[in-house]
């Protein structure tokens, strides 16, 4: 398994158990878009896509529309370090007002 991989189904658990407390289901989608669907009583309320350095792409940014059109809220997780580029890509194809971008980051202190 890749890093970038690795680092990606990491950053899905650690979502997956944030929103745990606020939706009543969480579908994981080890196989495909999106990564997670956040639902309550059998309705959708939004999908969530993680993303690492290396898959944030145009290409990426274009099926990023297609879900931010699908009637759910999109919510993004991308690297701290490329939350600017991400945003970039979203006003490019005219959906930063439909998308909601969290971030994370990988810190290791030594004493």
């Amino acid at each position: 398994m890749d890093s970038d991989k690795q680092m990606h189904d990491l950053i899905v658990e650690q979502v997956r158990r944030k929103f745990s407390g606020q939706y009543g289901e969480i579908r994981v989608n080890a196989a495909g878009n999106p990564d997670l669907v956040l639902a309550n009583h059998g309705l959708t309320l939004a999908v969530v896509e993680v993303e690492t350095q290396n898959s944030i792409t145009p290409e990426k940014a274009q099926r990023w529309k297609e879900m931010a059109q699908s009637g759910s809220k999109l919510i993004l997780i991308v690297p701290k370090t490329a939350k600017v580029k991400t945003t970039e890509l979203l006003w490019k194809y005219g959906i930063a007002d439909k998308v909601g971008v969290g971030s994370y980051e990988i810190a290791i202190t030594m004493p």
